[in-house]
């Protein structure tokens, strides 16, 4: 079955019918899932729903120059299928681009280039179904259990049931109904402004997030002064073109962030290995608190400032500061932006220096905020929120094959698959796009129930757990008496 135009504009709602698996969203993840399961040997018929008009994947952050943090072989497809035919060297090929792809010798592509190739791979499927608002999402099972609680495996005792989605055209109106045996939620993340900010993101003065920034840039270049606040990859980003525009712009710049430095993103080799499938298992199995502990410390490994953009930035300063010149430019860390107040045509930002304890008011004329994004529970949800099961802090309880735990149906439908929220349950990689494949893969396997492609069990060289290592090394529970083994 495919999505297509209903015929009957007259219709209150537009029946489109039954499918084995529906997509909420359409970023990389749900998409890249698409891709698969069109070249998958399932016979499983899907559909995917983007309330977008047609495909778009971080359109304010597409600056000229910028590139992909990971390696073109982080597709959709590839490392899971290098064969398939929506694979990032095929629109390479389809573009009449090899062999200029060849010359450009580098892994890092350009973000325009690949946001291009998802809207390639997007037009290609005919499982996408664009310009339709998820508004509710209800569950109908004919032998559920009354006041069944959800397992470990987050089935229950109950049959398998169907997924009644109700959708929306935001551009016409028109209303839709799906029914799915399972779902697969790839909803993105939303900007998140600091509260006290939100009240004058359409004001006069230009003051808006990172992810508007190529939108609402030139209203900012109009500016005599301009403050960037924030200090992970997209602030570093904005920071950098403000930068090299500043000659011909003629503001001053200012930067600051409440982190303790502008950090370099952690991006060796061996620190690499935590966006792997290994780690991905690992951390899953450890206790709750233990993985809360640890997202707390591994901040650098994903929030910072990829090394290249941050050497772009200090060379920059270099080269403006020759000659004994004022590059006009300040950057200021351990210091939190608590306040705004708006005056005709400029901003006042309450700010105080952590570490001194020493509170200012910084005076400036556009205010760019890259203070990152929130995911708060989707509320097409909340017709089946009592059927879902969330940790203490409110959060979803993810079972280690991505699915939402709850009382829904059995094991072979009636399943909720999540792509990209249970940071909380499988670690630091859960974003990356590096490991949109792995978890595709096994996603694919549940709703074929079998295998169709890999899914990989060893690709790093660290071990992160003790039976691992103890697989290939002299590891013995019967040490000798004086050694001591006792860590507390």
């Amino acid at each position: 079955m495919t999505e297509g135009n209903a015929d009957d504009a007259d219709e209150p709602v537009v029946d489109r019918g039954h499918y084995d698996v529906l997509g909420v969203g359409l970023g990389p993840f749900n998409l890249g899932l698409a891709a698969l399961l069109d070249g998958a040997d399932a016979d499983l018929e899907a559909v995917f729903l983007e309330r977008d008009p047609s495909f778009a994947w971080h359109e304010g952050m597409l600056i000229e120059g910028a590139t992909l943090e990971v390696p073109f072989l982080a597709d959709l497809v590839t490392m899971a299928d290098p064969t398939s035919p929506h694979s990032f060297l095929n629109y390479a090929r389809e573009r009449d681009r090899l062999y200029e792809f060849y010359f450009y010798e580098t892994f890092q592509i350009p973000r325009r280039e690949y946001d291009d190739y998802l809207r390639w791979v997007a037009d290609r499927l005919p499982t996408t179904a664009f310009d339709r608002e998820v508004t509710s999402v209800e569950y109908e099972s004919d032998g559920d259990s009354e006041g069944a609680e959800p397992d470990s495996s987050g089935a229950d005792p109950g049959d398998g049931g169907t997924f009644v989605v109700e959708a929306r055209s935001p551009e016409t109106g028109r209303r839709y109904r799906y029914r799915a045996a399972d779902l697969v939620m790839g909803v993105g993340s939303r900007p998140a402004l600091p509260g006290f900010a939100r009240d004058y993101a359409d004001g006069e003065a230009p003051l808006f997030h990172t992810a508007d920034y190529r939108e609402r840039r030139d209203e900012a270049l109009e500016r005599d002064a301009i403050t960037v606040v924030g200090s992970g990859q997209s602030a570093a980003e904005v920071v950098l073109d403000l930068l090299e525009r500043q000659p011909d712009g003629g503001y001053r710049l200012d930067w600051l962030t409440r982190s303790d430095g502008f950090y370099p993103m952690e991006y060796s080799k061996l620190g690499l290995q935590h966006f792997t499938p290994e780690y991905s298992r690992y951390f899953y199995d450890l206790p709750q608190s233990e993985k809360d502990d640890l997202l707390a410390e591994q901040d650098l490994l994903y929030k910072g400032i990829d090394p290249e953009t941050s050497e772009r930035i200090y060379d920059a300063l270099y080269e403006r500061s020759i000659g004994d010149r004022d590059p006009e430019f300040g950057m200021l860390a351990t210091t939190a932006v608590r306040d705004l107040e708006r005056l005709e045509g400029s901003y006042w930002l309450a700010c105080e220096q952590r570490q001194q304890e020493r509170s200012f008011a910084l005076e400036t004329d556009a205010v760019i905020f890259g203070t990152g994004y929130q995911r708060p529970t989707p509320t097409f949800l909340e017709p089946i929120a009592d059927r879902i099961a969330f940790d203490d802090r409110g959060r979803f309880r993810v079972t280690e094959d991505y699915r939402l735990e709850g009382a829904f149906g059995g094991p072979d439908a009636g399943r909720v698959f999540v792509q990209n929220a249970p940071l909380h349950a499988h670690g630091v990689g859960t974003p990356d796009l590096g490991l949109g494949c792995y978890r595709n893969a096994i996603i694919v396997e549940q709703l074929a129930g079998r295998e169709i492609y890999p899914v990989d069990r060893d690709t790093v060289f660290q071990d992160f757990d003790v039976d691992q290592f103890a697989d290939h090394a002299s590891v013995r529970a019967d040490a000798p008496q004086s050694l001591s083994l006792n860590t507390e």
